[in-house]
């Protein structure tokens, strides 16, 4: 176990080293220079070239990214170029609303999905698998924000049951922030649910056939007993991979939803650093979510390997 979570700590480093790369040449090549956007379009070119100096903006290319990955090694991402602030300040603000936001829509979804995919592949070609089978469909087509400007009308407008949008902190007590993200986080889990009832049912399903479990019936365990003790855990493969991947989508991706309740989130802190052309906000914020999502392919994999053993001989 201890050489398959060296070599994935290998791995690990070396997709960080690469997407750090990938990262910044992007957003460098990307048009605009921040400070002339900073300073309009009627500044004067000395004014533009002093505060370039002041940014480090007149630095080699290079040189800035040693300095750039340099400070986010020793936790310094840096100041904002638009609120000369530091950016790790900024993260950690807009963290607080986006993790506990991803958190409990991922665990929504997989209360959701675990027992309707397990149900339906108990009652596979039944009015339940039939029902079940359709409902995912449904929510893998609805689009998750028009789903979530619903809710509001419903939930915030209609009924008055929760705040419209907007985030009160968690100062303001540990149930009022979670109120204020169960909404968002509903509009996010119920289309991840369908994706992962589908991927469960499907997963249970092939190993449902398989012919450890014709001995375990044969044994005398019902279909229950078999699919509980046998089929679960070796359905569970596919179904983490679907997990890490909802995971990172959810942290990530979460924009639209940011914007449709207004949450102050990482989401919506990458939309506005593009817009300001604030550089070193958007590599900081980017390269963050990456590593998130290579950590969590990293715990994936271990995930794994407790599951199959057999994995840790192969890698």
């Amino acid at each position: 176990m201890l050489g398959y979570i060296v070599k994935r700590l290998v791995s690990l480093a070396i997709s960080l080293i690469v997407a750090s790369m990938v990262i910044f040449a992007v957003v460098e090549i990307a048009p605009g220079d921040p400070a002339s956007f900073m300073l309009g379009i009627n500044a004067q070119p000395d004014t533009i070239a002093a505060l370039r100096t002041e940014l480090g903006l007149d630095q080699s290319k290079f040189d800035r990214y040693l300095s750039w990955v340099g400070g986010m090694l020793s936790g310094d991402f840096g100041m904002s170029y638009t609120y000369r602030t530091p950016v790790s300040q900024m993260i950690a603000d807009r963290m607080w609303v986006s993790l506990p936001l991803a958190l409990y829509a991922l665990t929504l979804s997989t209360f959701i999905a675990f027992p309707a995919g397990i149900f339906a592949a108990a009652r596979r070609g039944g009015p339940g698998d039939l029902s079940v089978t359709a409902a995912t469909q449904l929510g893998v087509a609805i689009p998750n924000f028009w789903f979530a400007m619903m809710l509001v009308l419903i939930f915030a407008i209609n009924l008055r049951w929760f705040s419209a949008g907007g985030f009160p902190g968690w100062d303001e007590g540990f149930w009022g922030g979670l109120k204020a993200l169960t909404l968002p986080a509903i509009a996010l889990a119920l289309p991840q649910a369908a994706i992962l009832t589908r991927v469960m049912r499907s997963s249970l399903l092939d190993i449902l056939g398989e012919d450890f479990m014709r001995t375990a019936r044969a044994k005398g365990l019902s279909s229950r007993q078999a699919l509980w003790r046998h089929g679960l855990r070796n359905a569970l493969i596919p179904v983490l991979t679907i997990i890490g991947l909802q995971f990172a989508f959810l942290l990530a991706g979460a924009i639209i939803i940011e914007q449709v309740f207004f949450l102050p989130g990482l989401g919506r802190l990458i939309f506005q650093a593009i817009t300001q052309r604030d550089l070193i906000v958007v590599e900081s914020v980017v390269m963050l979510l990456v590593f998130a999502v290579i950590m969590v392919n990293f715990l994936v994999d271990l995930a794994y390997a407790a599951v199959d053993p057999r994995l840790r001989t192969r890698t």
